[in-house]
């Protein structure tokens, strides 16, 4: 393998990178109504409580936990797609993450799934619910 090689696939992702910080942040300027950073930071304790118990549930299909399983590991470590310190993107990407998986946990094993299993309230409950629902398209 040449270095030119290695200079194309470093040039390659890094333009992919680029590309998903772009659409990140056009997905978080679109959509500022779905969860504010107060309601997260709030929520943050009895959502990792809700996504523990969703993998532990045997109840659900295996691919259901193993991404829950997953999700917990991206939010406990340090490492992150884009870091915190970068201005409205940085937690932006744990938000969409964490709301893509909740929306695949959604369509597999329904809300009933995420009401047995959550720990805070019911206006908490919504948030969550709002947050992981499919976007709307207006007609």
């Amino acid at each position: 393998m040449t270095w030119e090689t290695v200079a194309g696939v470093a040039a390659g992702l890094l333009l992919a990178y680029a590309v998903l910080l772009v659409l990140l942040w056009i997905y978080a300027r679109r959509h500022p109504e779905t969860v504010t950073m107060k309601d997260a930071l709030r929520l943050l304790p009895d959502l990792l409580r809700m996504v523990r118990r969703l993998a532990a549930d045997r109840t659900l299909a295996a691919g259901v936990r193993v991404r829950l399983v997953l999700l917990l590991a991206y939010l406990l470590l340090p490492i992150d797609l884009v870091p915190d310190f970068v201005p409205v993107i940085g937690y932006a990407d744990d938000a969409v993450i964490v709301a893509l998986v909740l929306r695949s946990v959604l369509k597999r094993a329904g809300p009933g799934a995420l009401e047995r299993h959550w720990p805070g309230s019911p206006a908490g409950l919504e948030i969550i619910l709002r947050a992981a629902a499919p976007v709307r398209r207006r007609p």
